[in-house]
């Protein structure tokens, strides 16, 4: 594992925008409420990943959980030794249209060890990120799903929910969620008035504003996970003009400061740890 942790690090330390993210932690990190709008799947290379409010699902090094889209979940990366390390990869819903499956609701993740195959596959996709256009990312996501559909975890061509309202107008917001994105702008992309978007929010139990501010700080979550930017920085690209209001938020939502989880990702001497 170590030669793909020393690729994924090196590729994400020298570019954005990648179509993978790298999440590491020097201390154990206890995150709630963390919001999965698309499916994920998790490689854990050091460490282990812990799911749920119980530790229903326990993902320990060399092992991988792919995640439905859900609105919610809570989880606890754990180092083992020197570090936890994990490459994330999002998905779209149509990479999951060559399973020709319709929609199902009772499967909310799938975990197993990581083949052979699948290290090579996802090698050459943090490999290939750095050169290839973004227009053919679809292709590698579709081969990933392949194999670890041929290693035996048919369970994923049943993994993908259909996309409700709040996860389509989640997706909006989190396009730019620095802007104000009033009620009106939403309808609008929709294409359904405002009384509708309100209504059928309602009836999933969310609203326009609950969106926002979980896309907001889903985003300044994953920023505090991904970089070492100042967090007054991060605050303000998540749509704050307040850092103490972007941290009351945030604790409130995830059960730890930003500051906190910063501390997480820092050795004894308060530097981020850069080998393995």
């Amino acid at each position: 594992m170590c030669n793909l942790i020393q690729l994924a690090r090196s590729i994400s330390s020298k570019r954005e925008n990648l179509p993978f993210s790298v999440y590491s932690s020097n201390k154990e990190q206890c995150i709630a409420n963390v919001p999965v709008i698309k499916p994920l799947l998790i490689f854990v290379l050091s460490g282990s990943k812990e799911l749920g409010k119980n530790s229903e699902v326990t993902c320990k090094t060399g092992s991988f959980v792919f995640l439905s889209n859900s609105p919610k979940v809570d989880m606890r990366n754990i180092p083992d030794n020197q570090e936890y390390f994990a490459i994330l990869l999002e998905f779209d819903y149509s990479d999951f249209e060559q399973f020709h499956n319709e929609y199902v609701s009772n499967c909310t993740h799938v975990n197993g060890k990581i083949t052979k195959s699948m290290k090579k596959s996802l090698f050459q996709f943090i490999e290939w990120s750095a050169l290839a256009p973004a227009e053919s990312i679809h292709y590698r996501r579709k081969e990933m799903l392949q194999l670890i559909y041929m290693a035996g975890y048919t369970e994923i061509s049943q993994l993908v929910q259909a996309p409700s309202l709040s996860h389509k107008v989640f997706e909006i917001i989190s396009s730019n969620v620095a802007s104000k994105w009033c009620v009106e702008d939403l309808a609008s992309r929709l294409a359904m008035s405002e009384s509708t978007l309100r209504r059928k929010l309602k009836a999933e139990g969310s609203s326009t504003q609950a969106i926002k501010s979980r896309a907001r700080l889903g985003h300044g979550l994953h920023l505090i996970q991904t970089t070492m930017d100042q967090i007054s920085s991060i605050s303000e690209r998540c749509g704050y003009q307040s850092q103490s209001r972007f941290t009351e938020q945030f604790k409130t939502l995830f059960g730890i400061t930003p500051s906190e989880l910063r501390k997480t990702r820092l050795n004894d001497f308060g530097e981020e740890m850069t080998a393995i």
